[in-house]
């Protein structure tokens, strides 16, 4: 046998994996309070879908990032209140997020947690950590790819400048 061979959760968590599992948590429960402001923002029911849905994939990852921490007996970071739901109606127009603004946040927020999975993945000598962060990669890349097509059918997406002109071959 091998150096950390046989099962992966019997085994110690590196301080890699132990402070990438802790800041994934605490970024979540950040963006989870976001989120839910944002909801409160929005007027497009196909953004407030995508919002619900986000909010449940990072709910869905702290149930497994919390166990983990729990088990190895690291302290969880704190988390901030729910926030109330709110009538678009009773926040000022002035003081409103508008919604190409919350699907630009959230396909920023999207793009970075790839990466952060991928590095999360890169660095776990633990298959269980690497493989969830896959499954975890999976399912942002699949909500990027939803949010990129309402951003394009809405005509919110800003692309940077195109490259049309080709040089003579």
């Amino acid at each position: 046998m091998g150096i950390l061979s046989g099962n992966p959760k019997d085994k110690p968590l590196h301080y890699g994996e132990v402070f990438g599992i802790w800041t994934n948590l605490a970024t979540n429960n950040g963006l989870i309070a976001a989120y839910q402001t944002f909801f409160n923002h929005t007027g497009d029911k196909e953004l407030e879908k995508i919002i619900e849905e986000s909010i449940q994939c990072m709910k869905d990852e702290n149930k497994q990032l919390e166990v983990i921490l729990k088990i190895n007996g690291i302290a969880l970071p704190p988390a901030p209140p729910e926030r109330p739901v709110a009538r678009i109606e009773d926040i000022p127009p002035g003081a409103r997020f508008n919604d190409p603004e919350i699907s630009a946040s959230l396909s920023m927020n999207i793009a970075a947690g790839l990466v952060a999975c991928s590095q999360a993945m890169g660095m776990s000598i633990r298959e269980d950590i690497g493989l969830m962060y896959g499954q975890f990669h999976l399912n942002k890349a699949q909500l990027g790819a939803k949010l990129l097509r309402l951003n394009k059918s809405k005509g919110w997406l800003i692309p940077p400048p195109l490259h049309v002109d080709f040089p003579d071959k």
